[in-house]
């Protein structure tokens, strides 16, 4: 038996106490500072709020103030905050864990820097560590919504990090019947992948909110949704490879971004804007949700502006993209590019 910590009480994080759980492994979840009535209502009686789910009777859970407790012994921390909580990550939880214990992290997105560089939040927290830190990063991706694996509905991901072994071992911590887990090395390829279908699955739902303006309850009109997500990893696998991301790693960013437009926020953002509101308005509906969609939009093509005023790509080989963040960012009108999709190979 092994002890997993778990910080971030969120969703996915939480999810993964099933399968963990269920190993027979040791587990322990730990609230950030805004999980306090999360935390407090699944020592109650298991139930996590948020995910809608009971939790296996068993856990133990922490405040965190008392994250220290929490991760005395322990084998294994997984980092289970939002893109929004990874600075509060680097600055108050890195610096007390103890190098010899892997973290690995279910937190997806990108940073985007003024060159136009894209940077995973593994790349980053490493940034973060002392010099000559022994501590490694490891990392998951893929098609998997939390309640689906809460439910034990199969599921196929990826966990990336700097060693094979240690990443076989973290597989053996997890892997089920129902939780499915390929490994790979490339954390750039695998992290990007799966950040950059936030903004995308935006991008494709507004083929949805189109349909239900015009009265057909998002059911019918599979044509435009097909061409949105078809130009997505279209742009995607082209992100790839500027990024330095191994190419076949668009499978994860592909299933991500089905499952993504299937149902969540990034959908929701993506059907408003496509009915014809406005992102004021949009954000006025959804205050106080967290939005990633809009944040990896935002940044990932503000980074295309960036390489292209530097000549390294063109902003018009990015439609659908520069589109999103006309929406997002410039106060523009829908008007989907749908000609601009349009490719001539010899």
């Amino acid at each position: 038996m092994s002890i997993i910590t778990l910080i971030g009480a969120g969703q996915m994080a939480s999810a993964l106490t099933f399968p963990a759980f269920e190993n027979g492994h040791e587990i322990r979840l730990v609230g950030s500072p805004l999980d306090d009535e999360i935390i407090e209502r699944l020592r109650k009686d298991n139930y996590h709020v948020n995910l809608r789910r009971t939790l296996h009777e068993g856990i133990h859970y922490y405040n965190c103030a008392d994250v220290k407790e929490a991760l005395d012994q322990t084998d294994l921390v997984v980092c289970g905050v939002s893109s929004f909580g990874v600075d509060w990550f680097a600055d108050k939880i890195l610096p007390i864990l103890d190098e010899r214990v892997p973290v690995i992290s279910v937190t997806k997105g990108m940073l985007d820097h003024e060159d136009g560089t894209m940077q995973t939040y593994p790349e980053y927290w490493q940034t973060k560590l002392p010099k000559n830190s022994a501590l490694k990063l490891y990392a998951i991706g893929g098609p998997c919504t939390a309640r689906d694996l809460s439910d034990h509905d199969p599921s196929f991901v990826g966990y990336c990090g700097p060693d094979m072994e240690t990443l076989r071992w973290i597989r053996s911590l997890f892997e089920t019947d129902y939780y499915v887990i390929s490994l790979t090395k490339d954390v750039v390829g695998l992290e990007c992948a799966v950040a950059l279908k936030n903004g995308y699955a935006l991008g494709t739902a507004l083929a949805i909110g189109m349909a239900e303006k015009a009265g057909d309850d998002g059911i019918d009109h599979n044509n435009s949704q097909a061409a949105l997500f078809q130009e997505s990893v279209k742009e995607m696998l082209e992100l790839l490879r500027i990024v330095g991301g191994g190419i076949e790693n668009i499978m994860y960013a592909a299933g991500d971004l089905q499952v993504t437009v299937a149902a969540g926020r990034s959908r929701t953002v993506g059907l408003l804007l496509g009915k014809g509101y406005s992102i004021d308005e949009v954000m006025e509906q959804l205050k106080g949700q967290t939005l990633e969609a809009v944040v990896i939009a935002t940044r990932t093509a503000r980074a295309v502006k960036a390489l292209a005023a530097r000549g390294k790509v063109k902003e018009e080989d990015f439609p659908l993209l520069m589109h999103v963040n006309e929406l997002l960012n410039e106060g523009k009108s829908l008007n989907i590019p749908w000609k601009q999709f349009q490719k001539e190979q010899e």
